[in-house]
């Protein structure tokens, strides 16, 4: 997934994630232009999942 993908659909990955995993709030999806790693690592701290399970739920939410 690239950063164009997230930018383009950052409301429906939000909205599914937050469906996906209850404890994140909107706080920790804030996304910040050129930190999408800081963000995938707030989701992994919240969430218990390793990298490549965030990143692969964020792809799941884009299809």
């Amino acid at each position: 997934m690239n950063t164009l993908e997230i930018k383009g659909n950052w409301n429906i990955i939000k909205g599914k994630l937050i469906q996906k995993y209850a404890n994140l709030t909107e706080d920790d999806l804030k996304f910040v232009q050129g930190k999408e790693y800081e963000l995938i690592g707030r989701i992994q701290k919240r969430t218990g999942q390793t990298k490549t399970d965030v990143e692969a739920a964020m792809k799941d939410c884009c299809n």
